[in-house]
């Protein structure tokens, strides 16, 4: 027996799993829903995969609170089997898990330290391609732990309330976690030892009244340290992000407050209150391209806000709904998570940097999502938001970004708080992925009808279709499509639990619920409807105006869907005459109450009760449907008189019988079902007609019937009878024999019975599962000769126990594997397949290959290819293979500007699909590998159709541009970064050898400006300005990028007080050159303060405009006795005030002030005095950083090639140094200093040809596997 991960459907997440979801850099979400991680992508929101974990044995299932992608890249040297796509997941409970989706299953628990479930955790890097894990645990607890699973460090922060932490994008080994009341710890990290680790705190002020209310209120109730502060407060969040494009800035927003606070600085830059018209702040996300914040509320909207230039002050732009009102009914469904696509915005910045504005501003009118004819900083960008709601809706938005001069499109409840005015935005559902909606509450799966097996003639089972439909707590109906584990339609039928379904047919379901009437005379309301799957129409019937006594307890239909005939009896000349009307085929409906009679209905067009039965019974269960055989006779032609039946009548009706008014039914055939009564009996019923008789079946021994426990379940398929009691004893009764037997199953309480699908050809149809009222269930076959031995107890289902369960007759011949549909008590749906071991017949060349899973589009996330065809198509990006490659029937060849008509056949040389001749490694292993991928190719799920426009523009515009696109779609971020600044960082060299006279006099020119200056250039600033760059200033390199990037900083500091700010700010002013300004700080220090002293004498040094020996002297030993291990800065900048920028420059750096000793010598030096300092950074982020992309980039800027080629070689990345070669071989041409007969660049094209030949091995060895 086995569960497929990716035949399950998660139910729906709620508020207990803590927002937990992550969108990693590929564009692969996963989010959590009970106990249940959940894989979709994000482009076609698509259901990939689900995992479950397990619950330990003595406690309940468990309930996932967080869960944070690794940022792992795809492994292309030291281990190719090793997976990429690790998550690591927090429950209650207090566990850790690390989830591998390429298995999919646990990988790894961790060391359980804490009781407390987990709030929130993150991966931090700890040493070279090492990480470790950072949680929360409990209210207050902060854990990190190796990656083998072991505490190395624990910090408490009692009283405070933890809420979440997060990872800083500039520092991956540095990390920050916050507090509701306003708490802020920094820890930084250098190695996996205890020593390792350092820790500042901060305190961010804020009104905690509110939190202080609650948190008496928590008190009185209960015990709250071992749950999380979001547990403990649901409605009270308080949220951070870092900022993508600023160091040290921070964004927090608590209830009612949004703050920018300066980690640097220790200080908060700016703050504002939201006004009590706007529902509380839930969480925030800074935009990666653009200098905008976005804010989810609690009421489901999406506030938009806006930098303005110069300072750290955020306006509201503009609100957006996230919930549209139309087509829900209420109540509303609650946002749970928002989250931003870096996939997206990273391939955005992609196709600006590469655009061509010829070729775009012809494509104005396409509206994908990559392309945009604006050429504003920021306005033609659009943001791709994934949000989740608690109704098991995944919503996808598009914010776009439009110029709006009209201030009276403002909205009235923007007015509280200052708005702009010359921009507004526009977001678009662009996508819905539809889950569960509700806790699921009973399963229905259609049964074949009797009729329909007889009317195709022959042994021949009916047709099912492949749907199961599921009720759920909220009163609605999903139907899902098992061959695409996906919900096909949604249905309201009910305002509450839905606690019966049975499907009529294979197109209407019968439903009911029932509620108690909270009256003084009391009651129960009870609701059938009939729901039809082609119109989406539910109709109620049986409606009753007053509440009745008892309630509805089951519904049981019967599958066979007999032929009812509508006879009216009519009178003419005296003479009666009865006219027979075929109504067609119908279902006959068995309602149970509590206590009261039994309603039996014929459900035709308009349902009619037949009849009303005043009989104790305990369970009642119609036949199953058989498959005919010419030695068996139909149980209804053998003749049986009973004192209990009624009358039989055979023959044309009479008129007595038939009565006097029209709607009379008769039937030519019998329905029949098995009942057992409160006392123990045990009889059959026929339905025939209008008349219920009483079928004398052949009895068993006396003692068959007597019975120490209440019968609780029953199966019914001829000749068969199968009751379970409450004891745990299962009894079958043969009713054409009489024989009969029992075994005891040594479990108390067994709640349903069901028989296995059965065909033509098989030989055991006594198999039957048996549900208990303990959630597990059995497998038996009650027509061997002792069923307990081959019984499968408590079947393997790890993460759920067993709510409903039934079978899905899908198969036509016994060799087809039996499959379950099961919802687990955790609400979710699977489907398990049971491999039934027949002894002497089952054969291997008879299985059937599994069928694969039905997809309205395929999935094209490379990410999800088997590791070796996953690296053979980034090679194939790199090298550059014609966009016609991607032309298949499965995608929309027609909508793509690069499609052409020419296709690629696979009889011909398959290498003439490449741009061009590989320059490097051998040509024969491309076309390998394009045969390894063809399957994929056909199948359409390699690149949607806006990643295959993006590539046809890219592909003949070079290698970096290729690179950084086959980096951006492998979720390798830092990587597409790169591969974007290469270009500019080899033109800078370049250019700087070129000019190098010329350049001279314009930085004397420049420096000059600088220090007359007494601020930075806002014009400037946007010429060279972050707009439209985003995350890219990570690669920053040049003087004036630096500098401008320093001097943005500058403002917001102006007015934050205190002795510490002060010296800051002088350092800053200095750092840029501005003199005068900081000489003007020193003086305003008061003599009262202990800085007085040192600020006099560095004012004194650095007014001081010609430096003469005796001073310099006089200066070098002052500095020399001022730098102290506590980090001053005091002589560095008495350095500075003798043009001993060099010196100051390393004090800096042994300081550990890397950019700004970078800022410093952008403003002071030039030539190798610049690249000294460069260099020395480069190594620092290289060996201490442990970030290969920004290191590289670093020597490229000052010609240092060959430690490029090094690092890649000392990293194990041989294929990543031979592209770099083809990169700066194209970039560079004659001014490329490497030959190709240098012992670096030999060694690096072998290793590229061994890499290939080791990647062709393994691509052959690895079949083609599609999701």
């Amino acid at each position: 027996m086995s569960s497929s991960s990716n035949s399950i459907l998660p139910g729906p997440p709620s508020r207990s799993n803590l927002s937990a979801a992550d969108l990693s850099t590929s564009g692969l979400l996963a989010f959590a829903s009970g106990p249940c991680v959940s894989l979709v992508d994000s482009q076609s929101l698509q259901l990939i995969s689900t995992v479950s974990l397990p619950s330990p044995l003595s406690s309940a299932s468990p309930t996932v609170t967080s869960l944070r992608w690794a940022p792992l890249p795809l492994r292309r040297q030291r281990d190719p089997f090793s997976s990429h796509l690790l998550i690591a997941v927090g429950d209650n409970l207090g566990r850790i898990a690390l989830v591998d989706f390429r298995v999919p299953s646990v990988r790894l628990w961790l060391e359980q330290d804490s009781d407390g479930g987990v709030q929130d955790l993150c991966w931090v890097l700890a040493l070279p391609e090492s990480y470790i894990i950072a949680a929360i645990s409990g209210s207050s607890s902060l854990t990190l732990y190796t990656d083998s699973g072991h505490v190395f460090w624990k910090h408490d922060s009692s009283p405070e309330f933890i809420s979440c932490i997060r990872c800083d994008p500039f520092d991956s080994s540095h990390f920050c976690l916050l507090g509701l009341k306003g708490f802020l710890l920094s820890v930084k990290l250098v190695g996996i030892t205890e020593n390792d680790v350092t820790s500042k705190e901060f305190h961010i002020q804020t009104d905690s009244t509110d939190l202080q209310k609650l948190e008496r209120e928590a008190l009185v109730s209960s015990s709250s340290s071992s749950h999380s502060s979001t547990a403990v407060f649901p409605f009270y969040s308080a949220k951070f992000s870092f900022s993508p494009h600023w160091k040290h800035i921070i964004f927090v927003t608590f209830p009612r407050e949004l703050v920018v606070f300066d980690l640097q600085y220790d200080a908060t830059l700016y703050v504002v209150a939201l006004p009590r018209e706007y529902a509380k702040f839930v969480d925030v996300l800074p935009d990666p391209n653009q200098e905008f914040l976005y804010c989810l509320h609690f009421d489901c909207r999406l506030s938009i806000w806006r930098r303005q230039e110069g300072e750290q002050v955020h306006v509201l732009c503009g609100i957006e709904e996230l919930i549209p009102a139309i087509g829900i009914s209420p109540p509303l469904p609650s946002l749970l998570s928002l989250l931003i696509s870096q996939l997206d915005s990273t391939l955005q910045n992609i196709r600006k940097i590469h655009s061509d504005p010829v070729l775009d501003a012809s494509k104005v009118v396409d509206d994908s999502f990559y392309f945009s004819g604006d050429d504003d900083a920021f306005l033609g960008f659009k943001t791709h938001f994934i949000s989740i709601s608690d109704d098991g809706k995944i919503w996808s938005w598009i914010l776009s970004v439009k110029r709006d001069n009209d201030s009276s499109n403002l909205q009235s409840h923007d007015k509280p708080l200052k708005s702009s005015t010359d921009t507004s935005f526009e977001i678009s559902l662009v996508g819905q992925l539809q889950l569960l909606s509700s806790t699921v509450t009973i399963l229905a799966v259609p049964t074949p009808s009797m009729t329909a097996t007889l009317a195709r003639g022959g042994n021949s089972p009916a047709v099912v279709v492949p749907l199961v439909a599921l009720g759920t707590e909220a009163g609605t109906i999903d139907v899902v499509d098992v061959s695409a584990n996906a919900v096909a339609a949604s249905f309201s039928a009910h305002t509450s639990r839905i606690r019966g379904l049975n499907w009529l047919g294979n197109s209407r379901l019968v439903s009911f619920s029932c509620s108690r009437v909270s009256t003084r005379t009391g009651g129960f309301i009870n609701r059938l409807a009939i729901t039809c799957l082609r119109s989406g129409v539910s109709k109620g019937f049986r409606v009753l105006q007053k509440p009745e006594r008892a309630p509805i307890r089951a519904l049981k239909v019967s599958s066979s869907g007999r032929l009812v005939s509508f006879f009216s009896l009519r009178k003419r000349n005296r003479a009666r005459r009865i006219k027979q009307t075929t109504l067609g085929f119908t279902r006959y409906l068995l309602i149970l109450f509590r206590g009261d009679p039994v309603e039996v209905w014929a459900m035709t067009k308009s349902p009619v009760m037949i009849r009303s039965l005043t009989l104790p019974f305990t369970v009642l269960e119609w036949t199953l449907p058989t498959i005919p055989n010419s030695a068996e006779k139909s149980l209804s032609k053998q003749p049986s008189i009973s004192s209990n039946q009624e009358t039989i009548v055979s023959g044309t009706p009479k008129a007595s019988e038939v009565g006097t008014a029209d709607g009379q039914l008769q039937d030519d055939t019998s329905e029949s079902f098995a009942f057992a009564l409160v006392n123990g009996a045990l009889g059959v019923f026929e339905v025939y007609g209008r008349r219920i008789r009483d079928f004398r079946p052949k009895w068993p021994e006396a003692s068959f019937n007597t019975f120490d426990g209440l019968i609780t379940a029953m199966a019914y398929r001829v000749p068969h009878v199968v009751t379970g009691d409450k004891l745990g004893n299962i009894r079958w009764w043969d009713v054409t024999s009489g024989n009969s037997s029992s075994f005891n199953t040594c479990k108390e309480g067994i709640k349903k019975i069901k028989f296995s699908p059965i065909y033509h050809d098989s030989i055991s149809r006594g198999r039957i599962f048996v549900l208990f009222f303990d959630n597990t269930f059995s497998f038996y076959d009650i027509d061997s000769p002792d069923p307990l031995a081959i019984s499968l107890i408590r079947p393997q289902i790890p993460g759920s126990l067993i709510l409903e369960l039934d079978w899905l007759s899908l198969g036509t011949s016994r060799f087809d594997t039996l499959v379950l549909c099961v919802v687990g008590t955790d609400g979710s749906f699977r489907l398990v397949e049971v491999h039934v071991n027949e002894k002497m017949i089952t054969q291997k060349s008879h299985t059937k290959p599994p069928k694969e899973k039905y997809r309205p589009v395929p999935l094209c996330t490379p990410m999800l290819l088997p590791v070796s065809h996953a690296l053979a198509f980034r090679m194939i990006l790199q090298l550059g293979v014609n966009p016609s490659w991607f032309n298949t029937s499965s995608q929309c060849i027609g909508k793509r500007s690069h499609s052409i008509p020419e296709r690629t056949s696979s009889s011909k040389d398959l290498r003439s699909s490449m741009i061009d001749f590989p320059p490097i490694g051998d040509p024969a292993v491309i076309e390998i590998l394009l045969k390894v991928l063809e399957p994929y190719r056909l199948e359409g799920c390699l690149l949607d159709d806006e990643k295959a426009k993006l590539y046809s523009r890219l592909v003949n515009k070079g290698y970096a541009a290729r690179f950084a696109f086959t980096a951006a779609i492998f979720g390798e971020t830092s990587e597409a970064f790169f591969w974007l600044k290469l270009p500019c960082a080899m033109n800078y060299e370049a250019n700087k050898i070129k000019s190098k006279i010329s350049a001279k006099h314009f930085e004397e020119a420049t420096m000059l400006n600088k220090i007359t200056s007494k601020g930075p250039s806002v014009s400037g600033f946007e010429k060279i300005g972050s707009l439209g760059e985003g995350q890219l200033k990570l690669m920053a390199f040049e003087q004036n990028e630096l500098w401008l990037y320093a001097s943005e900083r500058i403002p917001w500091h102006e007015n934050l007080g205190g002795e510490e700010a002060i010296q800051n700010r002088v350092h800053e002013l200095v750092s840029v050159g501005n003199l005068e300004g900081a000489v003007s700080l020193l003086l305003s220090t008061s003599p009262d303060s202990s800085y007085f002293y040192p600020n006099a004498l560095r004012a004194v040094a650095l007014s001081t405009s010609v430096s003469k020996s005796l001073v310099e002297l006089a200066v070098k030993v002052v500095a020399a006795n001022m730098v102290r291990p506590d980090r001053s800065l005091s002589g560095t900048h008495l350095l500075c005030s003798v043009g001993r920028y060099q010196e100051a420059c390393s004090q800096l750096q042994d300081a550990g002030c890397w950019t700004d000793s970078a800022t410093l010598a952008a403003t002071h030096l030039d030539g190798s005095d610049y690249a000294r300092v460069l260099q020395r950074w480069a190594t620092h982020v290289m060996q201490t950083e442990h970030d290969i992309w920004r290191g590289v980039m670093l020597y490229i800027a000052i010609g240092a090639f060959e430690q490029a080629l090094a690092a890649f070689r000392k990293a194990e990345q041989p294929e990543t140094a031979a592209i770099f070669i083809l990169a700066c071989q194209e970039t560079l041409a004659n001014s490329w200093s490497i030959d190709d007969d240098n012992e670096d660049v030999i060694a690096i094209t072998k290793c590229y040809e061994l890499y290939q030949e080791k990647l062709v091995h393994i691509c052959m060895d690895s079949p083609p596997f599609l999701h």
